[in-house]
């Protein structure tokens, strides 16, 4: 049944500062090491904690290489009981209203060129939907849902990180999802990769209910912090809220800053993006990002009828998702201060809401001296706020912060380390803790006194409400008494 479909183009490009969807003030964890795995998290079923030999640290692409018959099926396994309805359920219970999801680009599975990369299938499923048959099952619901619809269900945000880029976008880094000096994801046909992964969690945010709670996608999880190793990146971040937006605009959502105007078109999807490709012609709608659409189209069919939810396809079905409800999604990058060498400023990418993440970890060096005196100086007098607000890098969140230090922290400094971090991290749109659990063995030892969420609440540094502090005068010895730390 054909109907006026109606969509949004760019009249002339315009920067917003909007800080979009999702919470006010940002109260979140990461779920790192669930779908792309990072062996130091669990020393004991990862194997190793550094990034060396393939067959020693286990990462998601060693791990396929070296086990191509059940690498599939084990990582099921890990991918149910490493993030569960029990840790929804303590996470809402602690008052978390944001998680950060990493994920790997061979989570859409038809980017992956079988012959040469090595990945685990089915992660997708997992973010949202598991496979346990019901009885009899439901037309067009064979899964009980999960992931992302018991986030949904408990009322928690959700941002989708893409940590890992194809190619690797950064050397010798677990979290990339394949330990290499052979960095290969600043090059045309993997920023297009990159692009097409965009189109598709863009398009399922908007049509799938399960991913209703998704307000943001971030483009690159930690690029190379020297801007003369990251050829193109500008580019790049320009084309992935191109491509953000375009899809937005296909469909139909409502983009801040924009004009309309309607063209006929049809209640298929298919049709409807092919209608805006073949119609649109703007500076959203280049030739590229016509490309990314085009590929997938197929990409998001493929991936509608591996979980059962062909029906969102079809806008003129009454339980088609309704379109109009959906607010423009937050495009997300690191801040342009993550980077040397003249960075390109990701500010000048924006088109509606766009918000700038920052990672601070002071026990990796070269923030304070180490002692407990210096890193509480550096933190109570942190500036990154209003330093990234003066390029126009706002609103701001802190993306990864942890309590490990360079030195041994009694529990005393603990406390306190914790309530500075959230006080300084507050000042701008909030904060998202890494890591929201770490593995509970012998191998691991302690390591969750520092990098567990659930742990540093269970302990007491961190406050079962995250909006307070255990002493909110913290940082008065500290405040102005020396240079601002950046």
């Amino acid at each position: 049944m054909l109907s006026l479909f109606v969509f949004v183009v760019l009249l002339a490009a315009v920067r917003a500062t909007s800080a979009g969807g999702g919470p006010d003030k940002i109260y979140g964890v990461n779920l790192g090491s669930w779908l792309l795995l990072e062996p130091w998290m669990l020393p004991q079923g990862g194997r190793h904690h550094t990034c060396i030999a393939p067959l020693v640290e286990i990462s998601d692409s060693a791990f396929a290489q070296a086990y191509p018959d059940t690498v599939d099926q084990i990582f099921d396994g890990h991918w149910s009981t490493w993030f569960t309805q029990e840790h929804v359920d303590q996470l809402s219970d602690f008052g978390i209203n944001t998680v950060r999801v990493p994920l790997g680009y061979w989570i859409v599975e038809p980017l992956v060129d079988r012959q040469t990369e090595f990945y685990p299938r089915g992660g997708l499923r997992q973010l949202a939907s598991v496979i346990v048959w019901l009885g009899d099952p439901l037309p067009d619901c064979p899964f009980q849902r999960r992931g992302l619809q018991q986030l949904k269900t408990a009322g928690i945000h959700v941002i989708l990180d893409h940590h890992a880029l194809p190619g690797v976008q950064t050397a010798g880094q677990q979290f990339a999802g394949r330990c290499t000096s052979d960095v290969q994801f600043y090059t045309d046909a993997n920023y297009h990769r990159a692009l097409v992964w965009t189109a598709v969690m863009t398009a399922l945010s908007h049509l799938d209910p399960t991913f209703g709670s998704v307000f943001s996608i971030q483009a690159v999880n930690e690029p190379i912090m020297d801007a003369n190793q990251t050829p193109g990146y500008g580019d790049f971040q320009k084309n992935f809220v191109r491509v953000v937006r375009a899809m937005e605009l296909a469909l139909g959502v409502s983009v801040p800053g924009t004009s309309h105007f309607s063209v006929s078109g049809s209640a298929n999807f298919t049709i409807a993006i092919t209608s805006a490709v073949n119609t649109a012609s703007t500076n959203i709608f280049t030739p590229e990002v016509k490309s990314v659409l085009e590929q997938s189209v197929p990409i998001l069919l493929s991936v509608g009828h591996d979980l059962g939810i062909l029906s969102i396809f079809d806008f003129g079905q009454e339980k088609a998702p309704k379109l109009n409800s959906r607010e423009a999604l937050v495009t997300n990058f690191m801040d342009i201060n993550w980077q040397h060498n003249n960075p390109a400023n990701p500010a000048d990418a924006a088109i509606g809401p766009q918000a700038y993440d920052n990672h601070l970890y002071y026990s990796f060096g070269g923030v304070a001296d180490a002692n407990p005196t210096a890193y509480m100086t550096s933190i109570c007098n942190l500036k990154r706020v209003q330093n990234d607000a003066a390029v126009g890098n706002t609103p701001l969140w802190f993306g990864e912060w942890a309590l490990p230090t360079q030195f041994s922290a009694t529990d005393d400094f603990l406390y306190q380390w914790a309530d500075a971090q959230k006080l300084a991290y507050s000042q701008g749109r909030g904060w998202i803790f890494w890591n929201f659990r770490v593995e509970t063995s012998a191998k691991a030892g302690d390591l969750g006194r520092q990098w567990s969420y659930l742990e540093g609440v269970r302990r007491g540094y961190l406050t079962k409400d995250p909006s307070k502090l255990n002493n909110p005068h913290v940082c008065d010895a500290y405040t102005n008494n020396t240079t601002p730390s950046n």
